[in-house]
């Protein structure tokens, strides 16, 4: 007998229909002999609804009560959507039970809206599953030692999925989407776009944290971790589908040394909108000024993705960096009140209007020219570099949010995306 992780996006719980197809997809595995585990996202929209409304009361600089009270208002999301899917399934005569992230219970710190999990107790989960239970657990939170509920940001609920199956040792975790797999770049930018069978933990890690909002970052970092065989497929596949072909669809996660990994020198192109520079102009040139800037930035919970340092003038230099949109208000009020005055440096930019492209393959390992080929690409399209970030098997740029869907078109045709590897 199998342990098997479902999760399901938003979009696959957004009606009563669709939670009544959940539901009789997860009571087939069921019946199929496997002990199944299931962590569904909220209904679609409803956590931004929510968000909403407590946007129109907060107060003009939120406080970290208000952050609390934001995380108990945007879990109860996913409650709801646990709830009605354990209903639709004792309606199929399969017994089930639903639970919160803190009754599991899903240790966090408490970072709120933005916690990490630490510990995850599965007795309780154990217990129901060792009679027959399909066990639901609510994605997207957990508990702190004071006994708040915490929140894992968007997305957390694939975080949450790929948690619960490493803490059980499960045999797989499948990953149900509104999408068929994860694709060389986004079908509706490159309608071309094609559906990879297998992509490396690698390559995945690299395309979520550059922009593919196929699987959430730290999901990938857990399923890498802890070795969990991680797969992406469509819940809008019928429900009936037979399922030892359902379970070899959509994309597996798998890991570098697999005999039949796709070999392509460059295997997706991922992107962001989200991003946003920052630039400290006039900062003195010294050692431990950049410790200064990302030291302050980081105290106050905001990752930091790509720097830029230019080349020293009269003892001055400018530093740039990149954030999420939603900390730039954030963390441009933060430089301007209490990182500025401490450094001397003349003032601080920002510019919302950026987006970053990248490319992403583990070939680029052994592989020359691949950088170059980009730079070309970009280059013959008129299109400017702003900064550039670069590990082993990807390359990223940040460019004018206006050239995004220019420049992704043009990578996918100039390294023959379209065509499956040999």
């Amino acid at each position: 007998m199998s342990l098997i992780v479902h999760k399901y996006g938003g979009t696959s719980m957004g009606s009563t229909e669709r939670i009544s197809n959940v539901a009789k997809r997860v009571a087939k595995w069921a019946r199929a002999g496997h002990q199944m585990v299931v962590v569904p996202s909220a209904m679609s929209g409803e956590t931004n609804r929510l968000l909403a409304l407590a946007k129109e009361l907060a107060p003009a600089k939120p406080t970290d009560a208000y952050y609390r009270e934001l995380d108990m208002l945007a879990a109860t999301g996913e409650q709801a959507s646990s709830a009605l899917l354990a209903i639709a399934l004792q309606a199929l005569g399969m017994e089930s039970v639903s639970y919160a992230g803190w009754q599991v219970p899903i240790r966090t710190d408490s970072a709120y809206t933005k916690a990490r999990i630490e510990s995850i107790d599965d007795a309780r989960v154990r217990a129901d599953l060792a009679v027959g239970k399909v066990v639901i657990v609510t994605g997207f939170q957990g508990i702190d030692d004071l006994g708040h509920i915490t929140t894992l940001g968007r997305g957390g609920s694939d975080t949450s999925a790929v948690a619960v199956a490493a803490a059980m040792m499960a045999d797989e975790c499948l990953i149900y989407t509104d999408v068929d797999g994860v694709y060389t770049t986004d079908p509706r930018i490159v309608p071309e776009a094609r559906r990879l069978s297998t992509v490396s933990f690698e390559e995945m890690l690299e395309m979520a944290s550059m922009g593919s909002k196929v699987l959430q970052i730290r999901s990938v970092e857990f399923a890498g971790k802890y070795k969990v065989k991680l797969r992406v497929l469509s819940s809008f596949t019928p429900w009936d589908i037979d399922i030892n072909q359902e379970a070899k669809s959509g994309t597996l996660i798998t890991f570098e040394e697999d005999e039949n990994m796709e070999q392509a020198i460059v295997s997706g192109i991922a992107f962001s909108r989200d991003e946003t520079k920052i630039s400290v102009l006039g900062v003195p040139d010294k050692p431990g000024i950049a410790y200064q800037i990302l030291g302050a930035v980081a105290d106050a919970n905001v990752e930091v993705d790509m720097i830029i340092q230019n080349i020293s003038k009269d003892g001055k230099t400018d530093f740039s960096f990149t954030v999420n949109h939603s900390d730039y208000a954030k963390t441009i009020d933060l430089l301007k009140s209490q990182v500025l005055p401490k450094l001397g440096a003349m003032e601080v930019v920002g510019d919302t209007k950026i987006c970053k492209v990248s490319i992403v393959g583990i070939g680029m390992r052994s592989h020359v020219g691949v950088a170059s080929t980009m730079f070309r690409t970009l280059s013959e399209e008129g299109i400017n570099i702003q900064m550039i970030s670069t590990s082993e098997i990807k390359t990223s740029v940040v460019i004018d949010e206006k050239y995004m869907e220019l420049a992704v078109k043009a990578l996918h045709q100039a390294f023959k995306l379209e065509q499956a590897a040999p």
